[in-house]
């Protein structure tokens, strides 16, 4: 078995689960989220496109049922043992070959948690699961159940955390010393991308984020690459990743002159940036954060510019994103607590001008408060 954790982590967290599982009366789980099985059990595939399921019973017993092509890689990447498979074909109804194992196992009428927020269960599917549990169990939403044992990092999984600040670290290295004018985007990424592999490092959940000249005002992937002009600004989201685990960056670089609007952008990005991780500690909230974020940017003005959400926790994701549970904003009840890891982007676009600011790192969440994971400055705005 390739694995990356013991098998007593493994089996501590699923004995966590259970115990969840107990206090909430539930004598089993349905799992479609990739992030789950794999911390659950090692498993890791992207075959999770696909109808999949993992069982987990309030009882410890485990059953994959999922397609051909990941048997293999369930027995040689996980600790699951009981591996089913259902067959493609034109009448081919998995969810329908899950009852049957399900009523095999004993369990008509009992209570079972279903992960109906996942991409590995599409919304056809989840209606055929439905249609065909339907009268058989009682089925729970428990979407967020392991998600908040997973919010939690154990050792192990900081020093993944920590590999992947590194390599985020070298993709920013990479980019700072490519980016100037005459050089084409595509060049830049592909440095990025290749410090992270060639670090040990793997894809990340989602396409890293690049952009220059009015492109530079947008914070998601798009197709199409552009040559940097003698005066521009390039905005680079991008994530170190390790075992699947993330730590994240951002960053907006001006080519040429800058301005003193986008100067005050930058000053305005970093003070918020400081005064968002001055509010993650024990004790306070993700909403606390949030606020802290937006009143930081009204002392400055740039209020009006700003996003209604600041960053997120990360962990171990898969595509298509590797935002994790919980996310930045106004209210989130969430409490930190140690070993959280948190990425924190101060994201400034005045369309109006055509100007962009962005800075973003990740932090881990401690008993004092915080600690920065990154080696990179957050000084160098101007290449």
């Amino acid at each position: 078995m390739a694995l990356h954790f013991s098998e007593q982590e493994m089996a501590d967290r699923r004995a966590r689960t259970q115990a969840v599982m107990r206090a909430e009366g539930l004598d089993g789980m349905l799992i479609f989220r990739q992030e789950t099985m794999f911390y659950l059990t090692g498993y890791d595939t992207f075959g999770y496109v696909f109808f999949q399921c993992l069982y987990l019973g309030q009882d410890g017993r485990m059953m994959l049922l999922t397609r051909s092509a990941d048997r293999l890689q369930a027995l040689h990447t996980s600790v699951i043992k009981d591996v089913r498979i259902w067959v493609d074909g034109p009448d081919a109804r998995p969810a329908t070959e899950l009852r049957d194992i399900l009523a095999a196992f004993g369990l008509s009428g009992k209570r079972l948690g279903v992960e109906w927020e996942s991409y590995g269960l599409t919304a056809r599917s989840g209606q055929r699961l439905s249609a065909a549990l339907d009268g058989f169990c009682r089925l729970e939403d428990t979407s967020d159940l392991v998600s908040q044992l997973r919010v939690i990092k154990s050792p192990a999984e900081i020093d993944y955390v920590r590999r992947a600040a590194g390599l985020a670290d070298d993709a920013y290295d990479a980019a700072h010393k490519l980016a100037a004018p005459g050089v084409f985007e595509g060049k830049i990424l592909a440095a990025m991308q290749g410090a992270v592999f060639e670090g040990g490092g793997d894809y990340p959940g989602n396409e890293f984020i690049i952009g220059s000249g009015t492109d530079a005002l947008l914070c998601r992937y798009y197709s199409g690459r552009r040559t940097l002009a003698a005066k521009d600004q390039l905005t680079l989201e991008w994530a170190g990743v390790y075992r699947h685990y993330h730590a994240a960056m951002m960053r907006t670089f001006v080519v040429g002159d800058i301005i003193p609007k986008q100067m005050d952008m930058y000053n305005a990005a970093s003070d918020a940036l400081s005064a968002v991780k001055q509010a993650i500690r024990p004790g306070n909230t993700y909403g606390h954060a949030f606020a802290a974020h937006v009143e930081s940017f009204e002392k400055s003005g740039m209020a009006a510019h700003c996003l209604k959400a600041c960053g997120y926790s990360l962990g171990t994701t898969f595509a298509p994103n590797w935002m994790d549970w919980p996310m930045l904003y106004a209210d989130n009840p969430v409490e930190f607590a140690p070993g959280m890891v948190v990425f924190c982007h101060m994201i400034l676009f005045d369309e109006g001008n055509g100007l962009a600011m962005t800075l973003g790192e990740t932090v881990l969440v401690t008993e004092q408060g915080h600690e920065r994971l990154s080696r990179s400055s957050l000084e160098n705005v101007l290449i």
